[in-house]
């Protein structure tokens, strides 16, 4: 399976855990957008570090070759899914069990 596979796939099941599976929403409110907006340079000068540098090399074969800052437009949205991922789970676990 191919990064751009993976990353696709890792941001259904992002959507899927947020909106459907722990119903918190986190994509339909404003404040998840503002703050994945400041994450978001950070994400990209991080990637841009690692790629420029070769410590993370992509077979060519493995991304659809579109790069953002240097690296795979699939580490956006790999990063995206990761970044919905536990913030979703981290509310969610807070309403279910309390901020005890």
């Amino acid at each position: 399976m191919s990064y751009t596979a993976l990353s696709l796939f890792a941001v259904l099941i992002a959507i899927g855990l947020d909106i459907w599976i722990s119903k918190v929403r986190l994509v339909s409110h404003k404040i998840f957008w503002t703050s994945y907006a400041i994450i978001l340079p950070f994400q990209l000068l991080t990637n841009w570090w690692l790629t420029s540098r070769n410590i993370v090399i992509y077979g060519s074969k493995a991304i659809l070759g579109l790069r953002i800052a240097s690296a795979p437009v699939e580490d956006l949205l790999f990063g995206f899914s990761l970044i919905l991922s536990v913030l979703t789970l981290w509310i969610y676990q807070e309403k279910r069990y309390g901020s005890d």
